[in-house]
C-alpha cells in the first residue's frame, strides 16, 4: 500500500529498498522558499539499529503489511523470549533486539501481540498498559497525594519509574508501555 507523507506517523512499518522500517519519530520540515522536507529517525525492524533519513515531502513510501497474532510470553532462556501463539499454540522465540522497550514490561501470561511480515516473527506489539508490583521503592508516608512529588521504584520486570509519594513496596501499579510513566494504582 502506497502511502504520502501526509499518513506517516509514530510506529508505521514502511519499506524502502526493500528494507522494513519502523517509524520512531517524524518531523515536517519547512525551510524559507524551498520545498518541505521530512526528517524520519527509522528502527530498522530486522537488524534493530536506527537511521535518521531526509525525504522530499511529497515522496510516496510502501507501507508494509504486518501480520498480527495474539499470543501470550511463557518465559526467557538463554537471551531469547518464548511466546505462545493463542491459535496454534507455536511457541515463538525472539531475541531481546526485537523486543525492544517491551522487554521491560514483559511478564509470564500476558497477552500481546505477535507482529511477523512474510511468516517471519519481527517483535510484539504491547497492550497501551501493563499492572506491574513495586518490588522495591523508599517509604511512603501519610497524608502524601499524587502532587506531592513522585519517588523512584523498581517494578518486577526490573524496570525503574516515578511513582507518587504514596505509592510502597508490595503495590501494582498501571504502567503505559509507550511512555514507560506510571498511570494510577491498579485496582485488586
Amino acid at each position: 500500500m502506497i502511502i504520502g507523507a501526509s499518513e506517516l506517523k509514530k510506529g508505521i512499518t514502511i519499506e524502502i529498498n526493500g528494507q522494513l522500517y519502523r517509524v520512531i519519530d517524524y518531523q515536517h520540515i519547512k525551510i524559507g522558499r524551498g520545498s518541505a522536507q521530512l526528517r524520519l529517525k527509522l528502527r530498522d525492524v530486522m537488524l534493530g539499529h536506527t537511521v535518521e533519513r531526509t525525504f522530499q515531502a511529497s515522496e510516496k513510501f510502501n507501507k508494509a503489511r504486518l501480520d498480527q497474532n495474539s499470543a501470550q510470553y511463557l518465559y526467557s532462556d538463554n537471551g531469547l523470549y518464548y511466546f505462545m501463539d493463542n491459535e496454534t499454540f507455536e511457541q515463538i522465540p525472539l531475541t531481546a533486539k526485537q523486543l525492544g522497550d517491551a522487554i521491560n514490561y514483559l511478564k509470564e501470561s500476558i497477552e500481546l501481540v505477535i507482529l511477523s511480515y512474510k511468516d517471519k516473527p519481527l517483535g510484539v506489539e504491547m497492550p497501551t498498559s501493563v499492572d506491574l508490583q513495586v518490588t522495591e521503592t523508599g517509604p511512603g508516608f501519610k497524608g502524601d497525594t499524587a502532587t506531592a512529588g513522585n519517588k523512584p521504584a523498581t517494578m518486577e520486570t526490573g524496570i525503574v519509574i516515578q511513582v507518587p509519594m504514596f505509592i510502597d513496596t508490595g503495590d501494582i501499579v498501571k504502567v503505559d508501555t509507550r511512555t514507560g510513566k506510571y498511570m494510577e494504582r491498579a485496582s485488586g
